[in-house]
């Protein structure tokens, strides 16, 4: 199966409320020799208000980000989402993509009404060069050097990782060059660490993981926060309620299991609910860092042995009771989820019917006038909404007045509104009077200035526009 190495730049982190302005991919075959690359740049959209650190770290200046020459994201996404498909099936790698880079494509897709799961569905697997990397460094940490940060802790930040092991990483942010040093890291680890490229590999795969966790009795699950790796040996106790289809919840073996028995059904919610507790989660879908316990090293199995955590592992399965017990005891601790106001975050929310996803589909056939038509008639609300979006970004005119009044307030208030759920434009302006101090003269400095700018100059045009538009008639 052929590799796609793929990286975003984007206007913040706010997943649903940040968009992708930049877009590389590199397409390899199983040997990680390269066969094709694509990247594509789009404008941005009127409602987005990047965030300032964002614009430093990209290096981007307002008035490239505003470029008219430059394609709309809904044309950007319609052809991302061509070449995804055009490679699949494929494994889909980023740089700490699970997390961040593939959940901006999916909520970019969903708004641009496409199905968001393209990454993960027509046979395409997935999985995280940062985990790879850690991995590979706990198991064989001659594969690569990690540079130590500036607090004197080790560093995986990719341009860190790419300087401290001679790779050509010179345009760091930049989508292309991130792939590219990506792909190298890759295959430092594929020849260093070939085991744990192979379990990556293998992982990729949901059916693999689902198979894997299912048969073996116990293993060891690596988790990584704060760029530091946590493995855990766990045993598989169930499927995740919350996410029936990919989501499992797994017992730690390292602690006191006869102790976690004997508690009350509430002093059981309790311990179940704590940060740190010892109940681990994984999805058989995001590429999770696996490892049998034969091939753990001594040194992670804290003075205990394999046959140690295998005997726990039997005891935890064969209690179909207890594994029923954890999971109704893991669930009832968690808080409820509450439906967002904000359709950005309810991407996750359920599937489309299938009348609306037939409407989805006819949407990017359609004219403008059919699109319109189509959009009224979505049962979904999120769909009407980014739909109603895109017709109004694409062609405003076609609109009818209370569509088009709908459509306005709703940008207006992703601008300037309390309750708009992204970041506004007068956020934005507080935060980059609060950045300007700390920078010095030079680029970052240009680029803040230039943006304070704009920012001033589009308040000033948001706020006229909207007292015009919205203003409350007098009484009579």
């Amino acid at each position: 199966m052929s590799f796609v190495f793929f990286d975003t730049e984007t206007t913040g982190l706010h997943k649903g409320f940040d968009q992708i302005v930049h877009f590389a991919a590199i397409r390899t075959d199983n040997d990680l020799n390269e066969i094709d690359r694509f990247e594509a740049r789009c404008r941005l959209m009127a409602h987005i208000v990047p965030h300032p650190a964002a614009v430093t770290t990209n290096g981007l200046p307002i008035s490239r980000l505003t470029d008219a020459g430059l394609p709309t994201h809904y044309e950007m996404m319609r052809q991302v989402r061509a070449k995804l498909l055009d490679w699949t099936p494929s494994i889909v790698v980023g740089f700490n993509s699970i997390r961040f880079d593939e959940e901006m494509i999916r909520h970019a897709l969903f708004q641009t009404l496409h199905d968001p799961y393209l990454t993960s569905r027509n046979n395409n697997c997935r999985g995280d060069a940062l985990g790879l990397v850690m991995a590979a460094v706990a198991d064989t940490p001659g594969c690569l050097i990690v540079p130590l940060g500036s607090e004197g802790r080790p560093t995986f930040r990719l341009e860190a990782l790419a300087a401290a092991n001679g790779l050509d990483h010179a345009m760091a942010h930049d989508a292309m060059a991130d792939v590219g040093a990506t792909l190298a890291l890759c295959r430092m680890v594929k020849d260093g660490a070939p085991d744990v490229w192979q379990r990556f590999v293998r992982f990729s795969n949901k059916a693999a993981v689902a198979q894997f966790v299912a048969s073996e009795d116990g293993f060891l699950l690596t988790e990584f926060y704060g760029n530091e790796p946590y493995p855990s040996p766990v045993v598989l106790v169930g499927a995740n309620p919350e996410q029936a289809a990919n989501g499992r919840l797994c017992l730690r073996l390292d602690i006191d299991i006869e102790g976690l028995v004997a508690l009350s059904d509430e002093a059981l919610k309790e311990a179940l609910a704590e940060k740190a507790g010892p109940v681990r989660q994984l999805r058989t879908n995001a590429g999770p860092v696996l490892t049998p316990l034969y091939d753990v090293p001594d040194a992670l199995l804290n003075g205990r042995t394999v046959d140690d955590f295998e005997a726990v592992a039997r005891r935890v399965k064969d209690d179909a009771a207890l594994c029923a017990r954890i999971v109704a005891a893991w669930a009832a601790g968690r808080t409820p989820y509450e439906r967002s106001p904000h359709p950005e975050r309810r991407t996750h929310d359920g599937f489309p019917g299938p009348a609306d996803e037939l409407r989805r589909d006819d949407f990017h056939e359609a004219g403008w006038a059919e699109a319109v038509r189509i959009v009224e008639h979505f049962d979904d609300d999120r769909l009407r909404a980014f739909g109603l979006r895109l017709i109004y970004l694409g062609n405003r005119a076609i609109l009818p007045a209370a569509l088009a009044a709908e459509a306005e307030r709703a940008l207006t208030d992703r601008l300037i509104g309390d309750e708009s759920g992204g970041l506004t434009l007068t956020a934005a302006l507080a935060e980059t009077d609060r950045l300007l101090p700390s920078v010095g003269e030079g680029r970052d400095r240009e680029l803040l200035d230039g943006y304070r700018i704009w920012l001033v100059d589009r308040i000033e045009r948001v706020m006229t526009f909207r007292a015009k538009r919205f203003a409350t008639p007098t009484p009579a």
